[in-house]
């Protein structure tokens, strides 16, 4: 029906523009609707861009939504901006799983954990926008505290800290050790 297909553009121009993630209510708000129609045009989107000949995907950041392109299509973005991904050192991504899992963290508590200085990696991760600065810790010298970003949540693909894999012993599946590994 033509209303549905003037609605589904509008959401879908709303998420291409979005700098952050916009919430079904915000987004409820933007296009006067209700809820449960946000939520059933969002669920048509996912699944036009479900499909292997699309570069687009809905991404579902902390309650909110925009859209992204697919992994797969990600070196013809590097080509169009000549800038290659790079990859994290060991360091960083040591540094980066300590602040996901403990967060809010210090770089103190993070350099006792690693048992070596961290500033380098976590100054790398500040800049990539990983990391970020989320307020001082009461105590002697009142130390930065570290948490991870939305970006973060978008470089790893996953929706909320609650989707990160636990930490308990042989809690990784063969699939999680394998993607891991790439």
């Amino acid at each position: 029906m033509l209303f549905r297909e003037a609605e589904t553009a509008a959401l879908e121009a709303l998420l291409f523009v979005a700098k952050d993630p916009l919430t079904p209510e915000l987004l409820g708000e933007i296009l006067e609707l209700d809820l449960a129609m946000i939520k059933e045009l969002l669920y048509e989107l996912r699944t036009r861009y479900a499909v292997d000949s699309c570069g687009l995907t809905l991404l579902e950041i902390n309650g909110g939504f925009k859209l992204g392109t697919k992994p797969k299509v990600a070196r013809y973005i590097e080509i169009l901006y000549k800038q290659p991904a790079q990859a994290l050192s060991n360091a960083a991504l040591e540094v980066l799983s300590i602040i996901a899992y403990k967060q809010p963290v210090t770089r103190g508590e993070v350099d006792f954990i690693r048992g070596v200085q961290s500033d380098r990696a976590l100054a790398t991760l500040v800049e990539k926008g990983l990391v970020k600065d989320v307020g001082r810790k009461d105590g002697p010298g009142r130390p930065i505290l570290y948490a991870t970003t939305e970006q973060f949540l978008l470089h790893f693909g996953l929706r909320s800290l609650e989707d990160m894999p636990d930490l308990e012993a042989g809690s990784f599946s063969d699939d999680e050790v394998a993607s891991a590994q790439e």
